[in-house]
């Protein structure tokens, strides 16, 4: 089969595209055949080496953690038939036409191949915060990096328990965050004043990582309800840092049932999978990144 694969961190030289054996599903395990996989930053992340303390991995490593597609054989348990139409996380890596996973639910037949692929990292991100912060019906809720996926959705999910969300974006991207129910700040020099004009603020979810939290510690006077999936200056600051998924079935079904809408960008064949995750790192692709497999 083919699949991207590196094996040494570096930049988008190191990727390549390579054939190698089609894997076998053990007990619990399906095999799928992956029509998209998501493009996340994390991806980027791992492969410059950025997270190897906490996310080692064993070359040669296939990059990719959010798929959807069919199955294509069945372990012993695994509770799936092959034809089933599921999305959900690999456990053998997403940017391969084949992949290994356990916790995957059925894909919704009006959900799209590329919206499937795009909840699993994202959709679990927004609402494990959101349960961390506590959101609930009449809080205000500051977002920053509200554009972004993580953020667009953390921002439906809090509007749809009865928050006020107020979320900080690029120029380009207050309108959409408008259409969405959000109040838009501007981010960048003059976010702390801005949003305090906006209106007073009861949680903060940094989704951007762009050293906002001594401002946004600023603005609530207590660490008790900041969380920040982005900047590791949380640990010297003593704000919650969140960064161990909730990788599971229940989760799943969850961000199947909250009627998440998801914002599509660009779409990239498999082989050009160094592009897509150029794009993601540059910081504004202006959507979900995916590619597209089978």
């Amino acid at each position: 089969m083919r699949a991207i694969t590196y094996s040494a961190y570096g930049g988008p030289e190191v990727l390549r595209l390579s054939e190698i054996a089609v894997p076998e599903p053990g007990p619990g395990q399906v095999r799928l055949a992956v029509r998209v996989a998501g493009v996340n930053p994390i991806d980027w992340k791992i492969r410059n080496g950025f997270m190897r303390d906490n996310f080692p991995v064993k070359f040669p490593h296939i990059p990719g953690f959010e798929v959807a597609g069919v199955v294509d054989a069945v372990g012993d348990g695994a509770g799936f038939a092959v034809g089933d139409e599921v999305f959900g996380w690999p456990e053998t890596g997403g940017y391969a036409e084949y992949t290994l996973a356990r916790t995957v639910v059925p894909k919704p037949a009006a959900l799209s191949w590329a919206d499937a692929a795009a909840l699993p990292v994202a959709g679990e991100a927004a609402l494990r915060v959101l349960g961390l912060l506590g959101i609930r019906q009449g809080d205000t809720l500051l977002i920053h990096g509200a554009s972004g996926t993580v953020g667009r959705f953390a921002a439906q999910a809090a509007l749809a328990q009865g928050a006020t969300v107020i979320g900080t974006g690029g120029s380009r991207s207050l309108d959409d965050l408008r259409s969405l129910g959000v109040t838009p700040v501007r981010y960048g020099d003059g976010w702390l004043d801005r949003v305090r004009e906006a209106g007073a603020v009861d949680a903060v979810f940094d989704a951007a990582g762009h050293g906002v939290l001594p401002g946004s510690l600023e603005l609530l006077g207590s660490k008790d309800r900041i969380v920040t999936i982005a900047d590791a200056a949380a640990f010297e600051l003593g704000i919650q840092f969140s960064g161990e998924s909730d990788q599971t079935v229940e989760m799943l079904t969850r961000i199947t049932e909250s009627g998440l809408r998801v914002t599509q960008g660009a779409s990239y064949p498999l082989e050009e999978a160094a592009a897509a995750l150029t794009e993601s790192e540059s910081g504004h692709p202006g959507g979900k990144l995916t590619l597209a497999v089978n």
